[in-house]
């Protein structure tokens, strides 16, 4: 294996590795293939970015016109105007250009700039110099020789502003723009949608962006993000499914994603991170220890939300083939040694030891599996010990009972991953679960070093595990309540709370301001607290 390093994550670069493409799986995907919902959606008003202390990056926008006269409007050299459709949207985006003026004397010049927020409009493309390619930043330039005309753009976009830059006409003539609009496209349907009554406002607005979330990333696939990769993550498709079962119940949509994982494994069985769909379904040369044993955890999530002995019966030797692969990495007295040709992610940053809570992610995918085994009429004895082993290590290595506290690696490092990892396990009891959830609060919050929401979800679920329901919310309100109050129309890819402005990629233009992983409130709302309503 070949490694790219980046700032929080190495690119893997497996090109010797060969894949199977199973034809009969890959048919039953194409099956499961879903209808994408179109629907126009015109722009609420004409805005101005202006500096706002309390919105990302400290910009936000103002009204400046209604949408009405945008015809009036008559724009030459260097002028742009701004459009905000009134919330996040994707799609592909038209627009009617007319010339007024002498006769068209020079073709028209323009640039169009998508953006999901405010602060991306004040960013400029030419000074990102970060290590993910520039090509996904949302604009484009365009000459247009005669006008009157229709632009049509092909290229979907994930935008809530749209600004249009007239870079030139000439003196003699302006350039008029009229019926903005996008053919919004998502796969998620309301027919069986079911939205909780919550009483807590902040709470019902976390829901609702979480909603939207995920429904503008249902797409052909749960993609990871409507904006940027826009491809199939296995980490991101366990959290977006289980939040689907608990609001668009799309059981269609994860047995597509379910049937083009199992079709398209190494040949050594492993499972990829990911893949793509474009051109034509292809696996990526990207594999993680953990990802691949979440391939369990779907599968088993699934039959547990719905029952499907066909679905079971063609994925679950595959599902077996990751747990046999992975236990081959444990020892005899049941630690996990990983080493760098299958890491563990656990979480982008690279900044802490994950040896514990990869561990711990083993021990949860286990119990899953044995649940699998059992629904086959598998013989689960051999399961059973190696379970036992594993939890029977970390009960007496991995746990220091003087701190209350899950350490990790060499150096006996204690880091929030491990003990939410353990708890979610259930390696303790549930009393002691909520003694080291105590002591996490107490020694390792306010969280530093940690900017996703795959990781926060993991902590607020692990609280809520523990039975700490208050403090779930709490950070839930901290963490997802603070996007909303900085601006977020949908969740995003990376968020630190004490460094809003972060990026992992060396500028928030290319930050995904949508993105799968963080829609799970959705889900936690729906299993913790709803029946508390």
């Amino acid at each position: 294996m070949r490694g790219a390093k980046t700032m929080a994550f190495t690119f893997q670069i497996n090109d010797e590795v060969q894949f199977n493409h199973d034809e009969r799986l890959l048919n039953k995907a194409k099956q499961y293939k879903p209808v994408i919902h179109q629907d126009i959606v015109f722009p609420k008003s004409i805005v101005e970015l202006v500096p706002d202390s309390q919105k990302l990056e400290g910009w936000g926008v103002q009204d400046t016109q209604d949408i009405e006269g945008l015809p009036n409007i008559k724009l030459k050299r260097n002028q742009k105007i701004t459009l905000d459709f009134g919330s996040h949207q994707v799609g592909k985006f038209s627009i009617d250009i007319n010339s007024v003026g002498s006769p068209m004397d020079a073709p028209l010049f323009i640039k169009l700039k998508f953006a999901e927020m405010p602060a991306e409009l004040k960013h400029k493309s030419e000074d990102y110099h970060g290590w993910l390619s520039k090509s996904w930043i949302q604009e484009e330039y365009i000459h247009l020789d005669v006008l009157p005309t229709h632009l049509e753009l092909s290229r979907r976009y994930s935008f809530r502003y749209v600004e249009i830059t007239v870079i030139d006409t000439s003196p003699k003539w302006q350039a008029v723009l009229s019926n903005p609009q996008v053919e919004s496209e998502t796969s998620a349907s309301n027919e069986q949608l079911s939205v909780p009554s919550i009483k807590d406002p902040e709470m019902k607005s976390i829901y609702q962006v979480g909603l939207k979330t995920l429904q503008d990333c249902m797409q052909d696939i749960f993609e990871d993000g409507p904006k940027r990769d826009r491809r199939l993550w296995i980490g991101d498709l366990r959290l977006q499914a289980l939040a689907n079962y608990a609001t668009f119940k799309d059981v269609g949509l994860v047995k597509r994603c379910l049937y083009l994982f199992g079709a398209m494994t190494a040949k050594d069985g492993r499972i990829p991170a990911n893949v793509f769909t474009q051109p034509q379904d292809i696996p990526d040369d990207t594999f993680l220890f953990d990802y691949s044993l979440f391939f369990i955890s779907i599968l088993d999530d699934f039959q547990r939300f719905k029952q499907d002995q066909e679905l079971l019966s063609d994925l679950y030797p595959f599902a077996k083939k990751q747990m046999d692969v992975a236990l081959e990495k444990v020892q005899l007295n049941g630690e996990l040694i990983l080493d760098d040709s299958y890491p563990v992610f656990i979480d982008w940053s690279n900044d802490f030891d994950k040896n514990t809570a990869g561990q711990a992610v083993l021990i949860y995918t286990l119990r899953q599996f044995i649940h699998l085994a059992k629904m086959m009429n598998d013989n689960v004895d051999g399961y059973s010990q190696k379970l036992h082993e594993l939890i029977s290590y970390s009960q007496f290595n991995l746990f220091d009972a003087e701190k209350g506290l899950f350490v990790s690696g060499p150096q006996h490092e204690v880091n929030i991953a491990s003990q939410v990892w353990m708890v979610l396990a259930r390696v303790l009891d549930d009393r002691q679960n909520k003694q080291v959830m105590i002591h996490t609060i107490n020694e390792l919050f306010p969280i530093t070093g940690i900017a996703t929401p795959y990781m926060y979800h993991h902590i607020t679920q692990a609280l809520f595990e523990a039975g700490m329901n208050d403090e779930a919310i709490k950070l839930m309100k901290d963490y997802w309540g603070q996007m909303i109050s900085l601006g977020a129309d949908t969740y995003w890819e990376a968020f630190e709370p004490a460094k809003p402005e972060y990026s992992p990629y060396g500028s928030p233009i290319l930050n995904s301001y949508c993105h799968a992983w963080s829609c799970t409130p959705v889900y936690l709302i729906q299993k913790y607290l709803i029946g508390e309503e």
